[in-house]
């Protein structure tokens, strides 16, 4: 499973991801249970295992990079299908999770999802595909079918060298997670294409949830030097039972195949404002 999100829900956590290749068409978003971590469940989606499945909202290829989260007593999902972003709703964690069939309006193709909420107002983190994959955030509407366009802003793009290290002309940030600590933004996205071995992590804070970011000078704080493995990227932050930091990511298959790509979990904490990762904490999702 590739750029994995965990939503605890009752004490129960539920993994989502994209399933298989993501330049093949896909079926939609497969979920697993599980109470400690360590032993996964599944798939136990309402439709034949999928929390979402392809005729039941928009998209018919493509299906990448879910976020999960609960509002107002209904779970939502927003995901990535055919190269656009979408939000569904379910009475369930495990589906089905449906919609009208449409998505979010926008001039160029967008991806990767993360809806944050701060002082009763909800954000959307995305990546649109202009002049490289960049992140942008703007403000949604109360019904999360729109945005409010005049407050779209660019957050970040890949200019670091750790960031394109294949000197590519199109550099890739992507994969937003963004959470609040100490009354500090945190910003964490995975650079590089998926499929090169630098593929990793970085983050960048700020004082308000629009921005400006600035980009920390310890990055990346996850990659392969660090997990030992290609690949290591596009996850998303969750806090288990005990209140710790957790970051969920996926890794290539192997050093000879990117695919299919495997999910891990590492725990975060903080030295002061600066953000850490436990490397001895790595092990996988199984």
């Amino acid at each position: 499973m590739a750029d994995p999100t965990i939503f605890k829900d009752n004490e129960i956590y539920y993994i989502y991801g994209t399933k298989g290749d993501p330049n093949i068409n896909g079926e939609g978003f497969l979920v697993y249970s599980s109470n400690d971590l360590k032993r996964w469940e599944g798939p136990l989606g309402a439709t034949d295992g999928f929390a979402l499945k392809k005729g039941d909202a928009f998209g018919d290829q493509g299906f990448w990079a879910p976020q999960v989260f609960k509002y107002n007593s209904k779970y939502y999902i927003a995901y990535t299908a055919n190269e656009h972003i979408s939000i569904a709703t379910s009475d369930n964690p495990l589906g089905p999770f449906t919609n009208n069939m449409k998505a979010l309006d926008a001039p160029v193709k967008q991806i990767d999802p993360f809806i944050f909420f701060d002082k009763g107002k909800a954000y959307l983190y995305h990546v649109r595909l202009q002049n490289g994959n960049r992140i942008f955030v703007a403000e949604m509407n109360e019904d999360f079918k729109s945005i409010k366009p005049e407050t779209l802003k660019e957050c970040i793009n890949a200019k670091e060298n750790w960031e394109n290290t294949e000197k590519v002309e199109w550099p890739v940030a992507e994969g937003p997670t963004v959470f609040k600590h100490n009354g500090l933004y945190y910003l964490l996205y995975s650079a590089n294409d998926f499929r090169n071995p630098d593929y990793a992590v970085g983050y960048a804070t700020s004082k308000e949830p629009i921005g400006p970011w600035e980009k920390s000078k310890d990055n990346p704080i996850i990659s392969q030097s660090n997990t030992n493995y290609s690949g290591s990227g596009h996850g998303d932050v969750f806090y288990d039972k005990n209140g710790n930091m957790n970051y969920v990511l996926h890794t290539h298959y192997s050093e000879e195949n990117v695919q299919p790509r495997k999910t891990a979990i590492l725990k975060l904490y903080f030295k002061g404002k600066q953000l850490m990762v436990d490397e001895n904490s790595f092990n996988w999702v199984e």
